[in-house]
């Protein structure tokens, strides 16, 4: 799959390499927008272990927007938006 075009890929694969990419050069501040939100269950937890574990390893610090609880279980602070406002959660 690795000389496919995005066309040719699937939805979860796109969002795959979407992660992948935005890793590689290990930035220091990583956003991601819902990043399990295509995948399957078992795909969503792998991508969430590879989130986990950059953050772990000082690769730099995850701002995540989800619906996905799964997302939370590690995270260092957890913010929600309700109402319009931002709150601790």
């Amino acid at each position: 799959k690795l000389m496919k075009r995005p066309y040719q890929l699937s939805i979860g694969e796109r969002q795959r390499v979407a992660v992948a990419r935005a890793l590689v050069h290990r930035p220091a501040v990583v956003f991601a927008d819902e990043p399990t939100a295509s995948l399957d269950q078992a795909t969503g937890h792998e991508v969430v272990n590879l989130l986990a574990d950059y953050r772990r390893s000082g690769g730099g610090s995850l701002l995540v927007v989800t619906h996905d609880p799964a997302m939370l279980s590690d995270a260092d602070r957890v913010l929600q938006l309700r109402d319009g406002r931002l709150m601790a959660a």
